[in-house]
């Protein structure tokens, strides 16, 4: 039952995947599927019958009434906080979704795809990842995934198994420390790493990018100087929680 959007959740599995980063599932009443890429409201209440509403992107797709949400944890947040450290199975809440139709990926299209996500903007690019598996286009997308140790990249195993086993491609970029035996450079991405890592302007790829917002400018801007048209440039940013 909904009311006024909201549907009635219940965490069904809570998994760390990171030192401050859970996936969580979802089963969600009603819920009436996604595209990859969408993202949910969540919202918590409180015993005193305060609420905080928070969005947060999607790493599934598709039918079921089951999602997924990876949860990076905000120092300082209202909401992230408990999501990591303290909501377990059994616990309820509710979600409004899905939402957003701009920041999507269906099958179908014809144009290289480009990912390109910074710490837990890996969310919504991993239901594009999954998705493009299952719909057997993995030939036409790249990512790269930017963090800033190997031990904080959320869906680390899965995407290297992924990309073993004929998946989506993945670059890996460290800021912070690379992993021992890392053979390329450790920093910020600069125009250079974007251009060796991502399809070439003249391909005209549609281009994902999602993270931190000065990640989100910094590579969507970096793209434009590259020759990538702006309008096959999408970006999805996101602040504290």
């Amino acid at each position: 039952m909904t009311v006024g959007g909201w549907r009635g959740a219940r965490v069904v599995d809570a998994t760390a995947v990171t030192p401050s980063a859970r996936i969580l599932r979802l089963a969600v009443d009603e819920w009436p599927g996604n595209d990859a890429g969408q993202h949910v409201d969540v919202r918590l209440t409180a015993e005193d019958g305060y609420q905080a509403v928070r969005s947060y992107s999607l790493g599934s797709y598709g039918a079921g009434e089951v999602v997924e949400l990876a949860v990076d944890e905000v120092p300082d947040g209202e909401v992230s906080p408990y999501l990591v450290r303290d909501v377990e199975v059994g616990d309820e809440l509710e979600v409004k979704g899905p939402l957003g139709g701009y920041f999507v990926w269906r099958a179908g299209g014809e144009a290289p795809v480009q990912l390109v996500a910074g710490g837990s903007g890996i969310v919504p690019l991993m239901a594009m990842a999954r998705a493009a598996t299952d719909a057997g286009a993995t030939a036409s997308f790249r990512l790269l995934y930017s963090v800033r140790r190997a031990e904080d990249a959320i869906y680390r195993d899965e995407l290297v198994r992924g990309a073993d086993d004929g998946g989506v491609p993945v670059t890996w970029a460290y800021t912070r420390e690379a992993p021992a035996g890392w053979g390329g450079r450790t920093g910020r991405l600069d125009a250079e790493a974007l251009r060796a890592a991502i399809w070439d302007p003249a391909r005209a790829p549609i281009v994902y990018v999602c993270g931190p917002t000065g990640f989100v400018e910094h590579v969507a801007d970096a793209l434009v100087a590259l020759g990538h048209e702006p309008g096959r440039i999408r970006t999805e940013r996101f602040g504290g929680a």
